[in-house]
């Protein structure tokens, strides 16, 4: 008896098995199946060449870097959805971001975190963004449309050789695109309960062999919580308005 009822749960189950098959092909439909996801096609050497340029000043494949390094694209920041820099290093492995409020952001790589990133390296374009009035970098400056982002490639670990001070517990390089790549206009405008609002207008242009673009930002965040009793709550709100440019000859 036990042998047939042993017999019967397995007729079962593989009769489970076949329906869930039949379900999930009369689902992918005959359609589905001939579009196939293109990165399934691509081999472990295509995924990881990838060109970068902080690992050793000069260009070159994650592939051959000496280094723990971790390239964001800008699908991965457009997929994710995040408002600003300190936000989409979140995604990055091994590096730790926190908020001090509605203004400030801490951030740190391997544990060592603070408020103005002491030890840390932190450019745009291979320029550095430390500020000597702090000490460090100041989070709530180096604040840059996402869409005129490329790339941002984090080195975690030491530096300095290649990079000189500050390049301590790591690297991070954030690179714009090149002004070819962003002609014509582009508005982006959002709101929120937390970040209120938040517009940007970029314009891009040619004139002979230079590409130019230009671009305005403004934002608008709200207060954080405090419960203190007589204080004013909504002390540390704030808003901001910047522009900038950027010129590439060819």
């Amino acid at each position: 008896m036990a042998r047939e009822h042993t017999g019967s749960r397995r007729a079962v189950v593989l009769c489970c098995v076949a329906l869930l098959f039949l379900g999930v092909t009369y689902a992918q439909g005959p359609n589905d199946s001939q579009q196939e996801n293109p990165v399934k096609k691509l081999s472990l050497e295509e995924l990881a060449n990838v060109e970068v340029t902080t690992a050793s000043k000069e260009p070159e494949q994650v592939w051959n870097t000496p280094a723990a390094i971790f390239v964001l694209t800008s699908e991965d920041i457009r997929r994710s959805g995040v408002t600003n820099i300190p936000d989409a290093l979140r995604l990055v492995p091994g590096v730790e971001v926190s908020r001090n409020g509605s203004i400030g952001y801490s951030v740190g790589i391997r544990g060592f975190e603070t408020v103005f990133s002491k030890g840390l390296l932190v450019m745009i374009d291979g320029r550095s963004l430390y500020t000597t009035l702090f000490g460090g970098v100041y989070w709530d400056l180096p604040d840059y449309p996402l869409e005129d982002i490329d790339r941002i490639e984090v080195i975690r670990g030491p530096g300095g050789t290649i990079w000189g001070a500050n390049a301590v517990n790591g690297v991070i390089n954030i690179i714009t695109k090149n002004s070819k790549d962003t002609q014509g206009l582009l508005v982006s405008a959002g709101s929120g309960n937390v970040d209120q609002w938040r517009n940007t207008l970029r314009y891009g242009g040619t004139r002979g062999k230079m590409t130019y673009r230009l671009y305005e930002e403004s934002f608008s965040v709200g207060p954080e919580f405090h419960f203190t009793p007589g204080t004013v709550n909504n002390f540390d709100d704030w808003w901001t308005i910047r522009g900038g440019f950027r010129t590439d000859w060819t």
